[in-house]
C-alpha cells in the first residue's frame, strides 16, 4: 500500500509545484490532467479485483507492483505535458487503483471474524509507511529535485519491493473462523444492489474527493494562509500519526459499536474539519486541521473490513473493485473542483463549506443505514 505513494494524490501532491514549474503547465491544467488520468485509472480496479480473485493475489500483485515502478521511472523523464497526462494516467490506474485492490483484497480474503482488527494492524502497518514516506520523498524533492526524487522510487518498487511481494505473499486463505463457510458469502451482483453498500461506498468516496482535492494542492492552500512548504510536510507527519491513533480506536469501537456508527463518527470528524480550514490563521490552527487525519484513520479502517465483513471472501476482490472505482473516481472530481473554484474566486473557502454540509448529510444517512 505505501508504494502506491506515486499513483496518489498525496503522492503527486508533493511535487505538484516544482513540476508545475518545470514543465510550465497551468494550474487548471495540471488539474485536468489529473482529472482525467483518475477517471481513465479508475477503470483499472474491477479487472484487477478479478484477476485477484482469480489468480490470486500473489501473482498480480508483484505484477502490478513492477507495472508500477516502470511507469514510475517513465513519469521521471517526461518533457510535455502530453507525456505527463500519459504517465499519470498510468500511475493513476496501477498505482491508486490496480495495486490498492489487491492489497487490500489480500488482508481481506485472510480474515473474517477477525477483519476489524486485522485491517487496524494493517493501517498501522501502512501509516507508519507513509509517515516515513511523506518527508523522506519531500526532502528528497526539494534537495535533489522532483525527477530524481521519482527515479529513485520507481527503481525500489522494481528492485525491492516486487521481490518482496513474490516471496512473501501467500494465497492460503486462512479461514479464522470455523463457522464461517462460503454458503454465507454474498455474490458481487447481489452486494452491489444492497443500500449498506452505496452509503458506506459513498461515504469513502466523499472523504476521497474532499482529501484528494486537499492533498494536491496542499501546498498552495497553505501559502495562501501565509505558511512555507515545509509546514505541508509537518501536516502530512501529523495527520498520518493522528490517523494511526484513529485506526486503533476505530478497530476497537468497530468490535463493540455497529459499523454505522464508527462511519458516522468519521465524518463528522471530518465535517468539522474541513469547515473550519478557511478560517486557519496560525500555526497552532494548522495543526488543528491536521487532525482531518483522526477523519481518514476512521473511514480507512472501515474502507478497508467492511466489504468483507458483510459480503464474505469469495468475490471480495471484485466488491472492493467495485467501491475503489468509486473513490477513485472522487478523488479525480476533488482536485478539479477546489482548482475551479480558485481561479473563479480567488479562494478555495466556498467549496470546503459547501463540502462540509454535504459530508455533515451523508454521515447522519450512514449512521441510519441497515447493514
Amino acid at each position: 500500500m505505501v508504494g502506491t505513494l506515486p499513483g496518489r494524490t498525496q503522492g503527486l501532491g508533493l511535487i505538484t509545484e516544482p513540476l508545475l514549474a518545470d514543465l510550465q503547465i497551468d494550474r487548471v491544467d495540471y488539474a485536468a490532467i489529473n482529472f482525467w488520468a483518475t477517471l481513465i485509472g479508475a477503470l483499472f480496479c474491477l479487472p484487477c479485483g478479478r484477476l485477484a480473485d482469480r489468480f490470486g493475489s500473489r501473482a498480480v500483485q508483484t505484477t502490478v507492483i513492477a507495472l508500477l515502478g516502470l511507469r514510475v521511472i517513465a513519469m521521471s523523464r517526461v518533457d510535455s505535458p502530453i507525456a505527463l497526462a500519459v504517465c499519470i494516467t498510468l500511475t493513476r490506474g496501477v498505482g491508486q487503483s490496480a495495486l490498492s485492490v489487491v492489497s487490500l483484497a489480500l488482508v481481506g480474503k485472510q480474515f473474517r471474524a477477525n477483519i476489524n482488527k486485522a485491517m487496524a494492524i494493517y493501517s498501522l502497518l501502512a501509516g507508519i509507511g507513509f509517515i516515513a514516506a511523506f518527508p523522506s520523498v519531500g526532502r528528497a524533492v526539494l534537495s535533489y529535485g522532483w525527477r530524481a526524487a521519482w527515479l529513485s522510487i520507481g527503481s525500489v518498487l522494481i528492485a525491492v519491493l516486487a521481490p518482496l511481494s513474490w516471496l512473501l505473499v501467500k494465497d492460503t486463505t486462512i479461514v479464522d473462523d470455523p463457522e464461517a463457510t462460503r454458503t454465507s458469502d454474498i455474490p458481487f451482483a447481489a452486494a452491489i444492489r444492497t443500500s449498506a453498500f452505496w452509503i458506506f461506498a459513498l461515504a469513502s468516496s466523499l472523504f476521497g474527493l474532499v482529501y484528494s482535492g486537499i492533498a494536491l494542492f496542499n501546498e498552495s492552500i497553505l501559502a495562501q494562509r501565509g505558511f512555507d512548504p515545509s509546514v505541508y510536510h509537518t501536516v502530512l507527519v501529523v495527520s498520518t500519526t493522528l490517523g494511526l491513533a484513529a485506526n486503533f480506536g476505530a478497530g476497537w469501537l468497530a468490535d463493540k459499536w455497529p459499523i454505522q456508527r464508527i462511519t458516522g463518527i468519521g465524518m463528522a470528524i471530518l465535517a468539522l474539519a474541513v469547515a473550519a480550514l478557511p478560517h486557519v490563521e496560525s500555526y497552532t490552527h494548522v495543526m488543528l486541521y491536521a487532525a482531518m487525519g483522526i477523519a481518514g484513520g476512521v473511514v480507512a479502517v472501515v474502507f478497508f473490513s467492511v466489504w468483507g465483513q458483510l459480503f464474505g471472501r469469495t468475490e471480495l476482490g471484485r466488491i472492493q473493485g467495485a467501491a475503489q472505482t468509486m473513490t477513485v473516481l472522487a478523488s479525480a472530481i476533488g482536485p478539479m473542483l477546489l482548482a475551479k473554484t480558485f481561479a473563479q474566486t480567488g479562494s478555495y473557502a466556498p467549496v470546503f463549506l459547501i463540502l462540509a454540509a454535504c459530508i455533515a448529510a451523508l454521515g447522519f444517512a450512514s449512521w441510519r443505514v441497515q447493514a
